[in-house]
């Protein structure tokens, strides 16, 4: 009889839940933050109020990354995607749709500041390598900055992910 109670106590807790916590949540969700509530963390990543996102499909070097210009000189590439990043943003708030997560935890996004696609800027200002694999979509636009030269593509850089796993 205990596990009879037990069961049917349980059953109905379950069927009194709210569908999202049972796996049923939205394939996405839209993220809206003010500019005031928007900080840049690095070339692909922002903090949106108490909230962390990567931009998804976008792969822009660390802080601290080193890459050489066309004069073979070292500067911080990193930092360097991060105020592109920065600048993109301006005084604009972020709109974002969010369709996962990364290992991490961040949830992953295509982010839009005004009328100004944020995944698809930092690639085609070739501050940031696109993950074809992910967002086929971007891959022409790395193309295009390769050819002309622009950000990373002026000078030498390690790709983001091998200069990660030095670390």
């Amino acid at each position: 009889m205990m596990g009879a109670t037990a069961l049917l106590g349980g059953g109905l807790v379950v069927m009194g839940l709210p569908g999202d916590l049972m796996g049923s949540a939205p394939g996405s969700q839209d993220w809206s933050t003010p500019n005031a509530q928007v900080r840049i963390l690095d070339g692909d990543t922002l903090r949106l109020g108490d909230r962390t996102l990567r931009l998804h499909g976008v792969e822009a070097p660390e802080r601290g990354q080193f890459c050489t210009d066309g004069q073979g000189r070292l500067y911080d590439c990193g930092t360097t995607a991060a105020a592109e990043l920065a600048t993109l943003v301006g005084e604009r708030g972020v709109d974002c749709r969010v369709a996962g997560r990364d290992r991490f935890g961040r949830a992953l996004g295509a982010c839009r500041a005004g009328n100004i696609d944020l995944n698809a800027s930092m690639v085609m200002a070739g501050w940031a390598l696109a993950d074809a694999g992910a967002v086929p979509a971007l891959a022409p636009y790395e193309t295009a900055a390769r050819q002309a030269q622009r950000g990373l593509w002026t000078g030498g850089f390690e790709p983001p992910a091998h200069w990660r796993r030095g670390y």
